[in-house]
């Protein structure tokens, strides 16, 4: 998988055209004032779907990684008070236990939180018959009758477009989204833009989910490539890894390495066009931390947004940050398997 070098001047008119994109997204796309105020955070349209969703989504991962359940539950409940009304998930996550938490933490209260989510979670198999499973199980760890968005999870091989057709699963998937146990459908991935261009005329997606961060922006650009193209079909886009991915120090990857602070990776991401970003929280100190860059936010554009770049631009070309689109090691354990691989 390699790019094509981009000269000095395609990446001035990329930059250019940028920044005049995410300032009209990020004022235009976000609801009015007496809505994020009234909600906690600003939200933008996914898309056609028809729905605004906070510009900021509570990752599931994360809150799954959470030791103590009764803590992850409470900063779900506070989250969604504040105004992330978006939550993300997926079958896979600790093996089911994030969705089981989530799950737990919407039902409370005669399930008044559920009615404040807007809900996604993925899909492994590619496959009908572990599609129909997966989808059950979903909807049974999350307490719910109906998921908002369903992605097909970890679209990172350069087969996955073919499977998921010659498979069945995405024929299944679609006939669950009939059913009504589904609303909109999408997929994601995080190894290569020209996947994700792949996977885009295989079915009118409402959704498709990125890398979107700092580094991306010089190295197998999704931002460059893939944002355009989902444009093109109306399908909202989601960022993540926003921070490089996971760490156990503070912060992520690009913040351990100093390339860039956490304000400086969030606020960069959501100055893309993008409908939300998904932030791993997995404490209150976080949740609060995000919340405020998510209320505060401005777009990066002009000699700001040149700055950043050229501070970030040394670390960036070669894609040691973003080890994700070049190897297999982030790969989950679910898909190696499915793909012939070891596991470990």
């Amino acid at each position: 998988m390699t790019d094509t070098p981009a000269t000095d001047e395609t990446r001035r008119e990329f930059l250019q055209t940028a920044g005049a994109t995410t300032a009209a997204v990020a004022l235009g796309g976000t609801a009015s004032a007496d809505d994020a105020a009234s909600k906690g955070l600003p939200t933008r349209p996914l898309g056609k779907t028809g729905v605004n969703v906070s510009i900021i989504c509570l990752g599931g991962w994360h809150i799954g990684d959470v030791k103590d359940k009764d803590e992850a539950v409470k900063i779900m409940h506070t989250a969604l008070d504040e105004g992330m009304t978006f939550f993300d998930n997926c079958w896979d996550y600790h093996d089911g236990g994030s969705e089981e938490i989530m799950g737990k933490a919407l039902a409370a209260d005669g399930g008044k939180w559920r009615k404040k989510c807007f809900l996604m979670t993925k899909v492994c198999a590619r496959d009908a018959k572990h599609v129909r499973s997966q989808v059950e199980d979903s909807l049974r760890r999350l307490k719910t009758d109906t998921i908002d968005l369903m992605q097909m999870h970890e679209v990172n091989w350069d087969n996955d477009p073919e499977w998921v057709v010659e498979q069945g699963g995405l024929a299944e998937l679609l006939k669950i989204q009939k059913e009504g146990k589904v609303r909109f459908v999408g997929f994601t991935g995080h190894k290569s833009p020209h996947i994700h261009l792949k996977m885009m005329p295989v079915h009118a997606w409402q959704t498709v989910q990125m890398p979107i961060n700092v580094c991306d922006h010089f190295y197998r650009s999704f931002a460059a490539q893939v944002i355009p193209a989902a444009q093109k079909i109306g399908a909202g886009a989601i960022g993540m890894k926003s921070l490089g991915g996971g760490t156990k120090e503070k912060g992520g990857k690009l913040v351990a390495a100093n390339v860039a602070t956490v304000e400086e990776c969030i606020r960069f991401a959501l100055s893309q066009p993008i409908a939300a970003l998904v932030t791993g929280i997995d404490s209150m100190d976080v949740l609060r931390q995000n919340l405020k860059i998510g209320r505060e936010f401005k777009p990066y554009q002009g000699q700001e947004l040149e700055q950043l770049l050229a501070k970030v631009k040394p670390a960036a070309g070669d894609g040691r940050h973003e080890r994700f689109k070049s190897t297999i090691d982030f790969d989950g354990p679910y898909h190696r398997k499915q793909h012939g691989f070891d596991t470990v």
